[in-house]
């Protein structure tokens, strides 16, 4: 989806410049701070963890197996 906003010319000039620095763009910038302000990374960060503490608590292991490429690929 598009957005459309209205800045400040020389805001904007400073930001496209800071973001050079940064090796990243405005465009960027925006996108990841409405992702913040919208929840979706903190929603992400404990989807994580919440993966991560569920692979702690699996009681399902390999042990010390390991297997082929041709083993993980047989039908």
């Amino acid at each position: 989806m598009n957005l459309t906003i209205s800045v400040d010319p020389e805001v904007l000039k400073q930001a496209q410049l800071r973001a050079i620095q940064e090796n990243t763009s405005v465009n960027a910038v925006l996108r990841e701070y409405l992702e913040s302000y919208a929840g979706l990374k903190k929603e992400r960060q404990a989807a994580i963890a919440h993966l991560l503490e569920l692979s702690r608590q699996a009681t399902s292991r390999r042990g010390d197996k390991r297997w082929t490429r041709d083993e993980l690929h047989e039908r």
